[in-house]
């Protein structure tokens, strides 16, 4: 049962709004940064699936962007996807975007629905055992490994991409060796590396990630490239590159 006091609705793009608890699990960098790797990696897709959508983050964001885009989020917790659903319906997008509530891994092994141009993710970043789980059911499957991590993400993501297609996923980027682990696991190529610093000087909080289908004539051992951008100056002040991921969702 959702505590309605509980909850906020905030601007994610210049026209949608998302439903979220105040006390539970919140939009963050991490998914601007995702769904904005998504809309440049593959900005003519027609049709996009959001694994592990949760509240409906990155599915919104990028659905704003592709405008004439079909989409489908899938998202396990009960109190999440009940929250993406509210957001999909206020924001007038249920003629085009449908939920799938169940395990991502189930789903994307059973998958009906068509090949898709463009599959994004934000996986939890911390194997079980690693970290204490929040007693907020929330809040602990976005930071613990409880349904799987990139690598589950990413084999879930190439049984439903299309010839042509990109899967667009964050890491944590203090363990960049996971992704191409797991991209040789699910027959996928990473084709870039996008490291996201918070501030200058900083280390890197966490990598985007774009990939596609690993072809007859490719070398599985082709180097992606590697790049960065840092959300704040020296000065606390947000940089031309933060300003330019907001700018993408008319923020």
């Amino acid at each position: 049962m959702i505590d309605e006091d509980d909850l906020t609705c905030d601007a994610i793009t210049r026209d949608f709004r998302i439903f979220q608890r105040r006390r539970g699990h919140r939009y963050s960098l991490d998914d601007v940064a995702t769904a904005s790797g998504a809309v440049q990696a593959k900005p003519g897709a027609n049709t996009y699936v959001d694994l592990g959508c949760g509240i409906g983050s990155v599915l919104l964001m990028v659905t704003w962007r592709l405008s004439n885009a079909r989409a489908w989020g899938i998202e396990a917790l009960d109190e999440s996807i009940e929250l993406a659903r509210r957001s999909v319906r206020s924001n007038g997008l249920h003629e085009r975007v449908s939920l799938r509530h169940g395990d991502l891994r189930d789903v994307a092994r059973t998958w009906a629905g068509p090949r898709v141009d463009l599959v994004t993710g934000t996986p939890p970043y911390l194997p079980r055992g690693t970290a204490l789980a929040s007693p907020d059911a929330q809040r602990a499957a976005a930071r613990i490994e409880l349904r799987g991590g990139v690598e589950d993400y990413l084999v879930a993501a190439s049984r439903l991409l299309a010839g042509g297609g990109r899967v667009v996923v964050c890491s944590d980027a203090r363990h960049p060796e996971r992704v191409p682990r797991g991209a040789e696991q699910a027959a996928l190529l990473p084709l870039q590396r996008h490291d996201i610093l918070p501030r200058a000087g900083a280390s890197p909080l966490f990598s985007v990630w774009t990939l596609r289908a690993l072809g007859p004539d490719d070398d599985a051992c082709q180097r992606w490239t590697h790049t960065s951008a840092t959300m704040r100056d020296a000065e606390g002040k947000r940089t031309t590159d933060a300003l330019a991921m907001r700018a993408r969702f008319g923020l």
